[in-house]
């Protein structure tokens, strides 16, 4: 197995709660291809007393063969199959009463929401296995992983029953960021320069699967090719296995997401209601909230901190590259990606899809301010009053007195702040001090690729970041 890159925070988080003198119930959660499985099998290993992995789409009969499967290579012996989850976890029990009680034990239940089939009655099973058993000892670490993020959310977290503030802990996994991504690649032994890493990101974002799916040798446009549009690319399929994966009923989701795609900087809950012509029900609230704890979509506070301002912005890499060019571009043949080089089309996502990547990568910016200790709010802006539409890309919000507005340009070269560039960016500067009336200094900044051309104009410019920056 492949050594786990990154990830410390949740390896020392799962080593202290392993380390606890209680049983601990641990909820982890986040979308496909996340590394979740991965993870915990690096930090426990040959420290596992059970493990098992659900089945998708399949018969509790099944499932419960499965889980006899696993009871039988666990533990070295033979089980009989049990006709239902209550007897199937009294199993499990039994043989580790049989176990050292001062011994550490740990249960692995991936993809526990294909084991929830219809009337299979698992969630009262599992109720009943935790609450009438597990926690009443001290020696039991039971997780609970699955990409099905609000099956996790709303039947073990926030489960309203027998599993009500049961979990002791939750653990979301999100994607990595920049540097470990290219240790990914070093890790391999594929060598690019940090803009291509870049570029890569755009499109995968810090999902580690796919970065272990690029092959040496080849150029980006060359790998883009590979992955996304070629007959057998191995993420031909990717979008509708994700979300069929995730959500019951994916329509809705992708509807909502759709909407999103084509609004950069996001839109307000009033402003998808109105586009969706969908009433404000709990509907829209639950596909919403699925979406940002899934990692799709990120709530953006505006300065003014009302709810009805707050913009939900599409902020998943693959799902974004995938409505821009795949979903349309499937049968395209060879060369796809080389030929879109410098269309309209691609300038204006790598654009969008820049900005993600400094937003994603956030904290190297702020340790390149020197800023990484003082409180900070960090969110896109677009006015609501002036009839131009000013947006800012992204501002930083800080507790020392200064607001940071940044311009985020992503270019081959270096970039160019001309009259009119300079013009607008002064522009953006006074409609967002006037129209949320700070006091703050307002300092512009430039994040590039490669950094700006010194001219007669980039005097105005504060701070400058560069892409390499990101690492």
């Amino acid at each position: 197995m492949s050594e786990l890159i990154g990830r410390q925070e949740y390896k020392k988080e799962l080593e202290d709660i392993y380390n606890s003198d209680r049983s601990e119930f641990v909820a982890v959660y986040g979308r496909r291809r996340i590394g979740k499985t991965f993870l915990i099998d690096s930090v426990f290993g040959n420290r596992m007393t059970f493990s098992m992995t659900a089945m998708s789409n399949s018969t509790t009969k099944k499932q419960l063969l499965n889980f006899q499967i696993e009871m039988r290579r666990a533990f070295k012996r033979d089980f009989s199959i049990a006709n239902n989850w209550v007897d199937a976890l009294d199993q499990l029990a039994e043989q580790l009463e049989t176990m050292d009680d001062t011994t550490r034990k740990v249960l692995f239940f991936d993809e526990m929401p294909w084991l929830d089939t219809a009337k299979s009655d698992f969630v009262s099973s599992f109720e009943h296995f935790w609450n009438g058993w597990a926690s009443k000892r001290a020696d039991i670490m039971l997780i609970a992983c699955g990409s099905a993020t609000s099956w996790i959310v709303n039947k073990l977290i926030n489960n309203k029953g027998g599993l009500h503030n049961r979990v002791t802990h939750r653990i979301r996994v999100m994607p990595l960021p920049l540097t470990d991504c290219a240790k990914i690649l070093e890790q391999n032994k594929i060598t690019y320069e940090k803009y291509d890493i870049i570029s890569y990101y755009m499109a995968l974002g810090g999902v580690p699967f796919y970065w272990t799916l690029i092959k040496k040798g080849l150029s980006v446009s060359q790998n883009i090719d590979y992955l996304f549009f070629n007959e057998l690319a191995p993420l031909k399929d990717e979008f509708k296995l994700m979300f069929a994966s995730l959500f019951a009923h994916q329509d809705k989701y992708v509807k909502i997401i759709e909407i999103l795609a084509s609004k950069n900087k996001g839109l307000t809950r009033n402003e998808i209601i109105n586009i969706t012509k969908q009433n404000s029900g709990g509907g829209l609230t639950t596909i919403l909230n699925d979406l940002e704890m899934c990692g799709f979509v990120k709530k953006n506070y505006p300065p003014d901190a009302i709810a009805k301002n707050v913009l939900y912005q599409l902020t998943d890499f693959y799902t974004l590259f995938y409505l821009h060019f795949q979903k349309e571009t499937r049968n395209a043949g060879g060369d796809v990606w080389l030929k879109m080089a410098k269309s309209p089309k691609l300038n204006a996502w790598a654009g969008l899809a820049f900005e993600q990547v400094c937003f994603a990568n956030s904290s190297k910016i702020l340790d390149k301010l020197k800023i990484a200790g003082i409180q900070t709010s960090i969110y896109p802006w677009k006015s609501r009053k002036n009839l131009g539409g000013a947006q800012i890309d992204m501002v930083i919000d800080r507790s020392d007195n200064v607001i940071n507005i940044c311009e985020i340009k992503f270019s081959t070269e270096k970039f160019v702040i001309n009259a009119d560039i300079a013009d607008n960016l002064r522009n953006k500067a006074a409609i967002y001090k006037e129209e949320t009336e700070t006091k703050k200094t307002i300092y512009i900044t430039m994040i590039t690729t490669f950094g700006i051309t010194k001219n007669k104009y980039s005097g105005m410019i504060q701070n400058e970041i560069i892409a390499e920056d990101l690492f």
